[in-house]
């Protein structure tokens, strides 16, 4: 009686626990065990599940397996997870989650009188900025990054969001443009897409990808609004092109099974950074999946920690293989709250990366060529600006993968920036490794390695206050060497089998310790921290 009487309570509470989930109530996502030969060829129990739940479609969310099953209507979706699971065809059955834009707009009235580049305080801050407290040099120091690059037109970023004003004159330039298509009514390159020639509408299933929020317009300014042209704002990137897969519908919100697809998509037409201003609280095996496809071919995503002032994990930031970012404002503070609500602030926990600039973003406008009054605040205004970085270290070196962009940015960000309570030193689950700096990062060295594993090596403290310790194999066949964060050598040492190193004449600040074997090739590299 007890154990049932348990048994009951479980399954009542994880019926309400579900119940709460947001999800489709029509759609399933499965993957197959098997790639099937085709779906009227399948078992009798399929057959009998999908005529009892009036299966409408099925559609590939990726080159294999994954698929949609569309229904006619409404289903019970606990109950057909159950039922298609237990047929033993799927390596898993999981609803069609939903996903949110994490950013609102705010609209000012008086349009400034100084050019419109003194709004964007995220590039240049000298401490003016009126509509919130502001310090200078609270930035990421992009003026002086320009100096080292401006971006590659070989470089295309996918924007996955509510899609984007094609025709506003400071995007217009800078869209992809899908060559390999025409406008014929027909699939020219056989993609599985009819006449995407920019991009691809996976609310609507159409080739009008158009911003209807204006949630994707904002983000996908940040990025690469045209630069130099006398008109609205700069871009971060001045020459990549930008490609658009609209994710979420006119509410700025969508389902998982549409970000699964435009991830597939992207990485299938040419993207190498992908920008996710957006996330959902349930966890996907399909979706993790989607990620991981992008990372096993070379292809870095980058996406929002989400703005509701808490520890809830959302993703794709989640995810190993991303680049999860907060927000700061303009005094290097972690926003919280946002200007739209008083609850709510840049999410937190020990997956975030790094934060950036994210609460009163000026920027273009889904509407009209002309208004630039428009604002936005939210971690989907400081992805952007990381996704921007990644695209103009691409540029800077196209063979660099999603685990060196990952590393440089982390690395070369700016710690204990913010507030001391939370910014402390080292890493943290407020600010991660800290605000970026595209001027650091572009102008370092790659320090990331894939020679050796953590284990072959080991350097402690992290924190160094004098003495360091160096521990490995065969150390007197190694050389020691210390670089500063613009990538300058400041230190070497033969080991001859010594594994404590004094640093005490070193200055505070952020250091790479790199092993380099009797060959000079780099085996080891370590970020330390000089207190």
């Amino acid at each position: 009686m007890k154990k049932y009487l348990f048994l009951s309570i479980a399954f009542l509470i994880f019926n309400i626990l579900f119940s709460q989930q947001h999800y489709a109530s029509d759609a399933l996502i499965v993957k197959f065990k098997k790639k099937p030969v085709s779906y009227k060829n399948q078992n009798i129990d399929l057959k009998k599940l999908n005529s009892e739940f009036n299966l409408k479609k099925t559609k590939k969310l990726d080159g294999d397996k994954t698929y949609l099953f569309q229904f006619e209507k409404k289903i019970n979706i606990n109950d057909a997870l159950i039922k298609y699971k237990k047929t033993g065809l799927f390596e898993y059955v999981e609803p069609n989650y939903k996903c949110f834009g994490a950013g609102k707009k705010g609209v000012i009235d008086v349009f400034p009188n100084d050019v419109y580049f003194n709004r964007q305080w995220y590039l240049y801050n000298d401490g003016s900025f009126s509509l919130s407290p502001a310090i200078a040099d609270a930035d990421i120091d992009m003026e002086l990054a320009w100096d080292l690059e401006q971006g590659n037109s070989n470089i295309i970023v996918a924007v996955l969001d509510t899609g984007t004003k094609l025709n506003h004159p400071e995007l217009v330039n800078r869209i992809w443009h899908n060559t390999n298509e025409i406008i014929n009514n027909s699939d020219q390159d056989m993609n599985g897409y009819i006449d995407d020639t920019d991009g691809w509408d996976f609310v609507n299933s159409d080739n009008q990808p158009v911003d209807d929020a204006g949630h994707g317009t904002n983000v996908m300014g940040i990025i690469g609004a045209d630069a130099n042209n006398n008109l609205g704002y700069a871009g971060m990137d001045w020459n990549c092109k930008l490609m658009t897969c609209k994710v979420l519908d006119n509410n700025n919100s969508g389902y998982y099974s549409w970000m699964i697809e435009a991830i597939h998509y992207a990485v299938d037409n040419g993207a190498k950074v992908i920008n996710m201003s957006i996330g959902g609280s349930s966890y996907s095996n399909t979706l993790e999946d989607a990620i991981n496809y992008a990372y096993n071919n070379n292809v870095t995503i980058v996406a929002c920690m989400m703005n509701f002032n808490n520890q809830v994990t959302y993703y794709p930031a989640g995810f190993e293989h991303t680049i999860a970012v907060g927000s700061t404002d303009a005094n290097d503070k972690r926003s919280n709250p946002f200007f739209w609500s008083v609850t709510s602030g840049s999410n937190y926990g020990d997956h975030i990366d790094v934060v950036a600039p994210g609460n009163y973003i000026y920027g273009l406008s889904n509407t009209s060529d002309t208004d630039f009054n428009t604002y936005w605040g939210g971690t989907s205004q400081a992805t952007p600006q990381v996704t921007a970085l990644c695209s103009l270290l691409l540029a800077q070196d196209a063979s660099r993968t999603p685990d060196d962009l990952k590393s440089i940015i982390q690395n070369t960000a700016e710690d204990q920036v913010g507030d001391p309570v939370e910014d402390v030193n080292g890493f943290d689950i407020y600010y991660g490794y800290g605000r970026i700096n595209a001027y650091n990062a572009l102008n370092t060295i790659n320090l990331s390695v894939h020679d050796a594993t953590q284990s072959d090596f080991k350097v402690y403290p992290n924190l160094v206050n004098d003495v360091i310790t160096v521990k490995g194999k065969n150390l007197d066949k190694k050389t020691l060497f210390i670089y500063d964060i613009l990538g300058r050598e400041i230190y070497f040492k033969e080991l001859n089998n010594s594994t404590q190193i004094n640093l005490q004449n070193l200055k505070k600040g952020i250091y790479f310790l790199t092993l380099k074997d009797v060959f000079n090739n780099r085996i080891f590299t370590k970020k330390i921290i000089k207190i």
